[in-house]
């Protein structure tokens, strides 16, 4: 498999971004939730945002990878008979989900970073706080990061809802170009099945 995307599929790099990202960001989510469970003098009351913390940004970095490594490489064509409200649609909502992830980081930077604490990435370097002392920063900053994790969730599930109707219901090869593949076996035989019926009623 190449680096690159091609026309008919993706590279081994945006296959890797894309499995790399998928439960780093669910976890994050999970966890961040679990969190809000905590009482003071639960051990993981402290020890679960550090490595919330931590791995947002490690996620922060891979996005920006991500989406420079996007930059330099064109997407494969759109499946064939993909109708084109449902191809614009897939680019906006991926479109979304980045801009998503980016304000979603953002607004934890600035709740981590409110009191001027740094950020300690497992201990392998730390993130300075370049911005702090906003009015009501840490609250508010809290209340955006909320909202835009849940609703960063509800577009994902509709992303993962959409790739599986591709997949069950449209037997396309849009799930499986991610999987590093170019046509689903399912499709590939229904259209044999076919032809070998048109070829014995031709004759």
């Amino acid at each position: 498999m190449a680096a690159k995307n091609s026309e008919t599929s993706y590279g081994w790099v945006a296959i890797a971004f894309h499995w790399l990202m998928v439960p780093a960001v669910i976890g994050l989510f999970a966890l961040g939730w679990w969190m809000r469970q905590l009482s003071y003098y639960d051990p993981w009351y402290r020890q679960g945002p550090e490595l919330h913390k931590a791995i947002g940004i490690l996620l922060l970095i891979t996005l920006l990878l991500r989406m420079g490594w996007k930059l330099l490489n064109t997407a494969p064509a759109d499946v064939p008979g993909t109708p084109r409200w449902q191809a614009v649609a897939a680019r906006f909502a991926h479109g979304g989900i980045y801009l998503l992830l980016l304000a979603i980081m953002t607004s934890g930077y600035l709740i981590s970073t409110a009191d001027g604490r740094t950020i300690d990435v497992f201990g392998l370097f730390s993130v300075p706080a370049s911005i702090q002392g906003l009015p009501n920063q840490e609250d508010i900053a809290g209340e955006i990061h909320e909202i835009l994790a849940w609703t960063l969730m509800g577009l994902v599930a509709l992303h993962a809802l959409a790739a599986l109707k591709h997949h069950f219901i449209d037997r396309d090869a849009t799930l499986l170009r991610m999987l590093g593949r170019t046509s689903n076996p399912v499709q590939d035989n229904a259209s044999k099945q076919i032809s070998t019926r048109n070829l014995s009623t031709s004759k």
